[in-house]
């Protein structure tokens, strides 16, 4: 309300007081008239007051209190209305920012600094719910962040658990599956894969059997020794080498657009049950992060089982081979000495009637087998030239007269000891392998045959020795035999009849299958398989005694009934006919593998189910998003404006208007900038501000500009001095220097505003 309609109020007050005073003043004339008998007239009324006259006074005394009355009435309801109308223009504007501040949190935006009028509980309440939706929007925002990338994880572990199950039977193939796809989901530019080759105990080395990068396969011809480089000092240590400085020249990622050094690289172990198999290498122009890191780690460790599970079934099937080969080999040698020792038998029981055969068949022995005799007590009385030979003696001399403990190992004393006391009785003779000991301490390995040879009253005179060196067949044997105990000690193993019983099993097999020995006895492949899964398993037998190669994970049932996953391979044995033998099945336990799989698979899901039930929300809150967004442009917009017409103000001024940033780099510079040290604006902007100011005027005095227009000398700030500057001529230039500085979090601006003192004169 204005003070004209204020003032119109209080004189309408008034006047309504004047009316009671008048008709007040009525009243009291009449009541005159009539208490002293006047004509109620005009003349009656003059005569009353000509003789009454202080009655005059009375009725202005009467009118004017009933206006002042009015009159005071009329400020009273006037400041009654006006208290009125700005408590309700007060709770309208408090209502109409409350308002404002809520509609920003409805539309999503809780940066706004609204202020509210009051400090009421309302107020409090709505600030409280904004800071609460803003950090639910935080809170919301570093939950999604961290689910995305859990399931990003999850994803690529099962994806990288099919490439490994598919391609776990070819190291080649492995490899170059892995490199690939690792290339393809970590988005990187290089992947290499380094495998250790200890097929050499004494010269072990790192190879490179798979790499992939820019987008396609490459040769894999990389050999490292032992511990060199970054990955041979990772797989040493054991530990992942993660670089994010990564040094010129130590490799370099080529495009169509040029050549650069990756930002990161990342050399993670394959490490599986505590042992190394070799190493992931990957390059990348990004720098990876966290979740990304951890699931390399992951995946090396699923290679390295499958590497590990890959080098176990190479080493195994050589190592059946190997002893098949052995078993035919030594089963010849048996045959032919058998062979050999009927034939000597026969010739020792024909010996007396046939001497010279005799002679001559001890001849033709002592060119193809070992041969000595020794006394009752055990005195060497002869041997011939191979015995000599294979003990490493020279001649005779050397051994004849010595007792034959020279040539036994004293660990074999004990038992030869028995075996020479039955000799000497007259009992029968020894066959079998035997080890003796060579005079440079190394052992040689016969099959040996000890022989009492009586004289003709059938009394023991001599012990005859002959024997076949057997010694390197003999140590192949040995060190197969401990091989595979050594593979029974690592892995699974059983053998099974063409029908499928079983004949043998390690012990792994009978945990894993938690049977008792004696239980296993009379049980058959198809025992430990799941019945609705008889016919399918029936067929992979049949394909097997084929000679169909099996070599995947199978499923069988223990006896309490319970799952168990195997990776294995089913192996058919040959006898010397070239008949099936036996089949062996060497697996190794993978239902830990198998039940963290069925895991992963079910927390994928639950994941979809949380994106699906999240995604309502977050559309939401992309189209709160979008329409902030809309007006953050909007606003953009008006402050680019305001900024182009500031520019165009500068440009326009008569003035020279020069800005520097924190780096000393010439930002603006305007027309008369131009004109007055006569270089372009394309030849400074971006340029030191030595171009226009260069440091060699320094010394040419005192009042020099370059040694004050530069970041951070505040010593002619906001002051308007006289300066000079140097032209191009080198003639020096008076002009008046005013420096303005501006500094918005990192960015700094330093403006000087030049006016030439002759101008300013003129």
């Amino acid at each position: 309300m204005n003070q004209t309609e204020n003032r119109n109020y209080i004189i309408s007050y008034s006047l309504y007081g004047l009316a009671p005073g008048i008709f007040s003043c009525l009243l009291f004339i009449l009541s005159g008239l009539l208490n002293h008998s006047y004509e109620i007239s005009l003349y009656g009324i003059s005569l009353y007051y000509k003789s009454f006259p202080i009655n005059l006074v009375f009725n202005f005394i009467i009118i004017t209190s009933f206006v002042l009355i009015g009159y005071l009435l009329g400020r009273y309801f006037n400041d009654k209305q006006s208290k009125l109308l700005l408590d309700l223009n007060a709770e309208k504007e408090k209502n109409r920012r409350v308002y404002h501040f809520t509609e920003q949190l409805r539309q999503g935006s809780f940066t706004g600094k609204e202020v509210l009028l009051s400090n009421d509980e309302l107020s409090k309440s709505l600030i409280n719910l904004r800071d609460t939706l803003e950090r639910r929007e935080k809170e919301e925002r570093i939950r999604k962040e961290q689910e995305d990338q859990r399931h990003w994880i999850t994803e690529g572990l099962a994806t990288f658990g099919a490439v490994l199950r598919e391609t776990s039977n070819d190291l080649e193939t492995l490899s170059y599956s892995v490199v690939s796809e690792l290339a393809k989901y970590l988005k990187s530019q290089l992947v290499g894969i380094f495998v250790i080759d200890d097929s050499d105990q004494n010269n072990k080395f790192i190879e490179q059997t798979g790499a992939f990068a820019y987008g396609r396969k490459k040769f894999a011809d990389i050999k490292l020794e032992w511990g060199e480089g970054l990955v041979g000092a990772c797989i040493l240590e054991q530990k992942t080498v993660f670089l994010k400085d990564v040094t010129d020249g130590y490799v370099q990622i080529t495009s169509g657009l040029g050549k650069a050094n990756p930002r990161s690289v990342l050399i993670v172990p394959l490490i599986f049950n505590e042992e190394v198999f070799g190493a992931l290498e990957i390059a990348s122009l990004k720098v990876f992060e966290e979740f990304e890191v951890e699931f390399v780690e992951k995946v090396a460790e699923s290679i390295a089982s499958t590497i590990s599970s890959l080098k176990i079934n190479m080493r195994t099937s050589k190592l059946l081979a190997d002893s098949q080969n052995q078993q035919l080999i030594m089963k010849r040698q048996d045959e032919e000495m058998r062979s050999s020792m009927k034939e000597l038998r026969q010739t020792q029981i024909e010996a007396a009637k046939q001497s010279e055969q005799f002679i001559s068949f001890t001849n033709s022995v002592n060119h193809t087998m070992i041969r000595a005799e020794y006394s009752i007590d055990g005195i060497l009385m002869y041997a011939n030239t191979k015995f000599l030979h294979k003990l490493g003696y020279t001649s005779n001399k050397e051994i004849e007269g010595q007792h034959i403990s020279l040539f036994i190992n004293e660990k074999d004393r004990e038992w030869f000891d028995d075996l020479w006391m039955r000799l000497i009785d007259g009992g029968e003779h020894f066959e079998g392998d035997m080890k003796h000991v060579s005079k440079q301490g190394t052992d040689l390995w016969t099959m040996a045959t000890y022989v009492s040879v009586r004289d003709q009253n059938g009394v023991p005179e001599k012990i005859l020795f002959l024997g076949i060196d057997m010694t390197e067949s003999k140590k192949q044997s040995l060190d197969y035999t401990g091989q595979i105990d050594a593979l029974n000690h690592s892995t699974i193993k059983a053998e099974f009849s063409p029908g499928g019983k079983i004949n043998d099993f390690n012990e792994k097999f009978q945990e894993a299958m938690i049977y008792e020995p004696i239980e296993l006895q009379d049980k058959t492949i198809f025992d430990f398989i799941n019945p609705s899964e008889i016919n399918e398993f029936s067929i992979i037998w049949k394909n097997v005694i084929a000679g169909v190669p099996f070599e995947r994970r199978i499923k069988m049932v223990t006896r309490n009934g319970a799952e168990k996953w195997f990776h294995g391979t089913f192996s058919i044995v040959h006898d010397m006919y070239g008949d099936i033998a036996k089949v062996i099945y060497i697996a190794y336990d993978i239902t830990n593998q198998i039940s963290i799989e069925r895991k992963n698979k079910v927390q994928t899901e639950k994941l979809k189910e949380q994106e699906e039930k999240l995604q309502h929300s977050q559309d939401e809150l992309t189209r709160k998003l979008r329409e902030a967004r809309e007006e953050m442009r909007m606003q953009f917009r008006e402050i680019e404006t305001v900024k182009l017409l500031n520019e165009k103000t500068l440009e326009g001024m008569l003035d020279a208007v020069v800005t520097i940033n924190q780096d000393n780099k010439v930002q603006f510079f305007n027309k008369a900038a131009e004109d007055l040290w006569s270089l372009s604006r394309k030849q400074i902007i971006n340029k030191h501000v030595s171009e226009i100011l260069p440091d060699k005027h320094t010394e040419s005095g005192e009042n020099y500009m370059g040694k004050y227009f530069k970041y951070g000398d505040d010593t002619l700030l906001n002051t308007r001095t006289e300066v000079f500057i140097v032209d191009k001529f080198g003639d020096p230039i008076s002009v008046l220097l005013t420096l303005s500085e501006a500094q918005i979090g990192k960015r700094y601006s330093l403006t000087a505003f030049i006016q030439k003192i002759e101008v300013e004169l003129f």
